[in-house]
């Protein structure tokens, strides 16, 4: 088989090669083939190609035969057919669907929140606009940085640590 820089130079030819010596060891045929080809792999090797080789086709059924009831059901199918699961109404119906309760109602905010809340608003006025209420920026930045990390550090105070009020902590995850 010659070679060029990039492959074969006749793709068909080396393909055809392929597939007769495949066919030669056997591969692509069916079992029931493959012990007459052990005696027309010494004939492909003398010089007889794939050509001289009577071609075997098995015996197929036309059609596979027609399953008119649908199968038992077992632990890998549902019981029901592919077309009336997807095609048919929802089985659950509208009346069985699932409503979630009303939430409980927010906390009344208290007045940490509301300090909380001011400090940031402040830092992020001074740092956007200082020259708005008269101070320079070389004033404004420092104190507009130092709200906003007062706010964040009182922020990150006022999480709770721990299990909430009244919870078991031996009775496992809470929700």
């Amino acid at each position: 088989m010659s070679r060029g820089k990039d492959g074969p130079e006749n793709v068909d030819a080396t393909f055809a090669e392929i597939v007769a010596d495949l066919r030669a060891d056997g591969f692509g045929l069916p079992e029931s083939d493959t012990a007459d080809t052990a005696g027309t792999a010494a004939a492909a090797g003398s010089g007889a190609g794939p050509e001289s080789e009577p071609r075997k086709t098995p015996d197929r059924p036309a059609e596979p035969p027609s399953v008119e009831t649908p199968p038992e059901p077992g632990w890998r199918s549902g019981g029901t057919s592919w077309d009336t699961t997807m095609f048919s109404d929802d089985p659950a119906g509208d009346d069985e669907h699932y409503v979630p309760p009303e939430p409980p109602p927010l906390p009344r905010p208290k007045m940490g929140a509301f300090l909380i809340l001011l400090l940031f608003l402040a830092g992020l006025f001074l740092l956007i606009l200082p020259g708005a209420i008269g101070v320079g920026p070389t004033v404004a930045t420092p104190l507009g940085i130092l709200a906003l990390a007062t706010a964040i550090a009182l922020l990150l105070l006022r999480v709770r640590q721990g299990p909430p009020p009244g919870a078991d902590p031996s009775n496992g995850a809470q929700v």
